[in-house]
């Protein structure tokens, strides 16, 4: 029986290590003065405000209010008691605990004990049985080596209903356990069977290594079988807020130097086995502000290299657009040529030129302007200055002069005109800017609170993008326009959506939307069943889609002129004559904007 650490021993054990190298491993660091900043693993933040202060050897977060020293972290982070952070602390510092004073270990959760046994039952079942043959013949069609499977823990769930579900039980679990587990689906009568049958698995673990969930590839060729199933969601497993491979590339991070987004878990081996470690993918959905946050604990730096076809370019801008809501990322884009996947491109092209596209990934401003001239027709006068309209606002967001000044070259060329007239312009969207973000800060706080929280009611019963979104799912043409548009959803929701049935309709022949909403989450089917209950048609003018997506622009038009108009009566009542004659210019040009929508 383990007995009480000795003080001494504890002091030494503290004395060893650097509170800064232990949080480092859960938390990116930057430091600012003499302490270590940034966002709290406690709590949900978008400003850092957990401090680690290097000399004292403590950590303090402003927000959670949560601190103290290195052992205090690790009984937060990682749910232990004191002499267990004590003996966690001194592995890390290769520390030997003294004789007889080693923790017993602490009861693991039955969910997580079930998870790690199927992980460790399907992977033997691929490597050792006869049945597992098929699994590793198709393991080794996609090149996947016996140190990958290894490293992975890859398995092979065979065409048997019953098979896992006897396996366990023979362990000891109990039938609750069982159900509550997610590996099983149960009839109406309460008889379990096992979930996943002819599928070569992959364990899903959270960012301490745990198991918590499986994801399997089907390996026949039924294309009315989806060809990946994640485990439903459980106590333990939360597609939102998990990301595959996390735990190891957090510490490939530290070396590489970034992360890297992929879309799948096949990405993310194959782009291990050409050497990027640092590896990690969403679980079969789109990016969410969870998984950002998650991200964002561990480095600044991210790479995207999702899928180079549409569907994956479409995702890129999307997830762009989340980190840089987020705020504090430095990204950059891989947009892999003729269409491919990494796995495609690493075996096309060999693993030396693929480490060489991510180590080339461009800017984010180069991404987005490569996707406008793949938008407009440049010899058009009316598409360039549509062009050079949009490029002006991205440009207008960057902070760094060089980088602005080599980009407006850049856009001056490709439109046919002086680098003058694209700063001319520049200088005027940034002074509209500056003033926009005037007012933000002159206005108390709470005034914005209620528009935000209309829009985010208002979002999933939305007429025009309802609309857009059954024709997306019912019109190829009119899929086909949005796509080329690179029209995006103003609605986190309806673009998930959106993206589950590109990825549905890449695996699946002759999609249906009856077919597709078994595969959506129980809290985006509500949006689908909404629109196929409002009797729309399913054809369409060639007008129609540009005027909805004018109508919301419209919108957007309309309430940015109600936050003028509000600001000018403020103004008003400050008497402040500068400000009037400011809001009004803006105003006005806003409502002859407005009056161009109206009047198209």
């Amino acid at each position: 029986m383990a007995g009480k650490i000795p003080e001494d021993f504890i002091n030494e054990v503290r004395n060893n290590v650097n509170i800064v190298d232990v949080i480092s491993q859960y938390v990116s660091l930057e430091k600012k003065g003499k302490d270590y900043l940034g966002l709290c693993p406690f709590h949900q933040e978008k400003t850092p405000s957990f401090t680690v202060n290097e000399e004292k050897q403590f950590f303090k977060c402003f927000g959670c209010g949560k601190g103290g020293n290195v052992f205090k972290f690790l009984m937060y982070k990682d749910n232990l008691t004191f002499p267990e952070s004590v003996q966690q602390v001194a592995e890390f510092a290769h520390m030997t605990m003294p004789q007889g004073y080693g923790q017993p270990a602490r009861p693991v959760n039955p969910l997580v004990k079930i998870q790690e046994a199927a992980a460790e039952f399907y992977h033997q079942v691929l490597l050792t049985t006869k049945a597992g043959q098929r699994g590793l013949e198709y393991a080794k069609s996609r090149s996947l080596s016996p140190e990958i499977i290894k490293h992975f823990l890859i398995g092979y769930a065979p065409d048997n209903d019953s098979v896992l579900l006897t396996y366990l039980k023979g362990q000891g679990f109990k039938q609750e356990e069982l159900v509550q587990s997610g590996l099983f689906v149960q009839s109406q009568d309460g008889r379990l069977f096992d979930r996943f049958r002819d599928r070569l698995m992959f364990p899903l673990q959270d960012e301490n290594g745990h198991t918590i969930g499986f994801s399997g590839r089907r390996l026949s060729n039924d294309k009315t079988i989806a060809k990946y199933v994640n485990s439903p969601e459980t106590k333990l497993f939360t597609k939102s807020k998990v990301l595959f491979h996390f735990k190891e590339a957090k510490q490939a991070a530290r070396s590489e130097g970034h992360l890297v987004l992929y879309e799948g878990y096949m990405d993310v081996i194959a782009a291990y086995k050409a050497g990027i470690h640092a590896g990690i993918a969403s679980m079969g959905t789109s990016l969410t502000d969870e998984q950002v946050y998650l991200l964002k604990r561990v480095s600044r730096n991210i790479i995207i290299n999702y899928d180079g076809d549409d569907a994956g370019q479409h995702a890129s801008e999307r997830a762009i657009r989340l980190f840089k809501q987020a705020g504090g990322f430095n990204l950059g884009v891989v947009s892999l040529p003729e269409k491919l996947d990494p796995d495609e491109y690493v075996k096309k092209y060999g693993i030396e030129k693929y480490q060489a596209q991510i180590r080339g990934a461009q800017t984010t401003t180069d991404f987005f302007l490569k996707q406008l001239e793949k938008k407009y027709n440049l010899t058009n006068d009316r598409e360039k200055l549509a062009f050079v309209d949009e490029a002006v606002n991205q440009l207008a967001q960057l902070t760094n002069p060089v980088e602005q000044d080599m980009y407006v070259e850049r856009v001056a060329k490709l439109a046919g005109v002086t680098p003058q007239s694209i700063k001319a312009n520049l200088s005027r969207k940034r002074r509209q800017q500056r003033t926009a973000n005037r007012r933000k800060y002159d206005r108390p706080e709470p005034a914005a609170e209620p528009q935000i929280q209309y829009e985010a009611a208002t979002t999933k019963t939305d007429p025009v993008q309802q609309r857009l979104l059954f024709l997306f799912l019912h019109a190829e043409k009119a899929r086909q326009y949005l796509l080329a548009q690179h029209f995006l959803f103003p609605s986190s929701d309806y673009a998930q959506v959106a993206e589950l049935w590109l990825k549905y309709e890449e695996t699946h022949e002759n999609p249906t939307v009856d077919e597709f909403i078994d595969f959506v989450p129980d809290e985006l089917q509500g949006i689908i069943v909404s629109a196929e209950m409002a009797n729309m048609p399913e054809t369409f003018t060639d007008q129609e889609l540009p005027e909805q997506i004018f109508a919301l622009q419209l919108r957007q038009i309309n309430q940015e002129i109600q936050k003028q108009l509000q600001a000018l009566e403020e103004a008003k009542s400050q008497q402040d004559g500068e400000k009037i004659i400011e809001l009004t210019k803006k105003i006005l040009e806003l409502k002859r904007l407005q009056g161009k929508r109206e009047a198209f």
